[in-house]
């Protein structure tokens, strides 16, 4: 079976290689096209291409897809795998494809449909989430499922779920393959009472409110790590914090309760948070130990 890989960011990358170290015959990849990076604004590939061409495998970066329909008809390839892609497809790139275009997802669907899903189930207070397999249909994320793998939410950041699901996401899609292949493509539909949507993260959404629970707080702090990342001011510095757990502490929203080597705690609206990564505009990632150690904050100091 011929199989056509589309993707782009780093999280798309173990699927990619899972296919083709499971001897799945991968005969062209689709990524977006590359894009200026650092503050040199350096053109820089897509990890998935940087990965493809380093396996010789053909690249194409269109910057649309939809307009591309000739030239994937002409790859001969029976089946699209995508995966963070990045661009919407067209009904008339889906019918290129005999077997179909098949997403890999990384929510339990219908759950969080849509752009930030891996965060959404962060922000909600997901115990578990996962990977879905389904059937591309122009509707987001609306098709029937091919199959799903599930794992713990744990209390884990966003950028180590990621990772986690990626992983995951690498074990789908041999699978998923291998049923195809085998021609055991029941689908099951997606009951749209229960459909929830996610929208793309905007960096004001990261901003912290001291005023919410410290719970909550806690869950944004971790959706949004490391990026956009969560945030706030310090004496008008914006300061990220990159993890956080709920602790006892009692004063007001935003006070810097303590911060010594014993940590930083800061109270909330209810309850208080210790931060456990800090990072100042421009400046290094440390620990809570080490920020405190620096008399970068002390006790006393507002946060808003």
């Amino acid at each position: 079976m011929k199989i056509v890989y589309a993707g782009s960011p780093a999280f798309a990358v173990a699927p990619l290689e899972a296919l083709i170290q499971s001897g799945k015959e991968v005969i062209a990849v689709i990524t977006q096209p590359d894009r200026p990076f650092g503050r040199k604004g350096v053109l820089t590939p897509t990890p998935v291409k940087a990965f493809a061409l380093s396996r010789g495998i053909k690249v194409y970066d269109f910057v649309k897809i939809r307009d591309r329909v000739e030239e994937l008809k002409e790859l001969g390839a029976d089946v699209m795998i995508t995966c963070a892609y990045g661009q919407i497809l067209t009904r008339a790139v889906l019918d290129v494809f005999p077997l179909g275009v098949y997403n890999l997802h990384a929510s339990l669907l219908p759950r969080f449909r849509g752009a930030s899903p891996i965060q959404s189930a962060i922000l909600a207070g997901e115990m578990y989430t996962g990977v879905t397999v389904m059937k591309t249909e122009e509707a987001l994320d609306s098709g029937d499922i091919l199959m799903v793998k599930r794992c713990e939410t744990g209390d884990m950041t966003c950028g180590e779920l990621s990772e986690k699901l990626s992983f995951l996401s690498a074990e789908a899609v041999v699978e998923a393959v291998n049923l195809l292949e085998s021609g055991q493509n029941q689908l099951v539909l997606q009951d749209e009472a229960r459909a929830t949507y996610c929208k793309k993260i905007s960096k004001e959404d990261c901003r912290i409110d001291f005023k919410e629970p410290a719970a909550k707080i806690v869950r944004g702090i971790k959706a949004f790590s490391p990026q956009p990342a969560a945030f706030c001011y310090l004496d008008g510095v914006v300061l990220n914090i990159l993890d956080a757990a709920v602790c006892e502490g009692d004063g007001d929203a935003g006070e810097v309760l303590k911060a010594d080597k014993g940590g930083i705690v800061i109270a909330c609206g209810e309850g208080a948070i210790r931060a456990e990564k800090l990072q100042l505009a421009g400046g290094k990632i440390l620990s809570a130990r080490d920020f405190a150690n620096g008399r970068k904050i002390k006790a006393g100091d507002r946060l808003d």
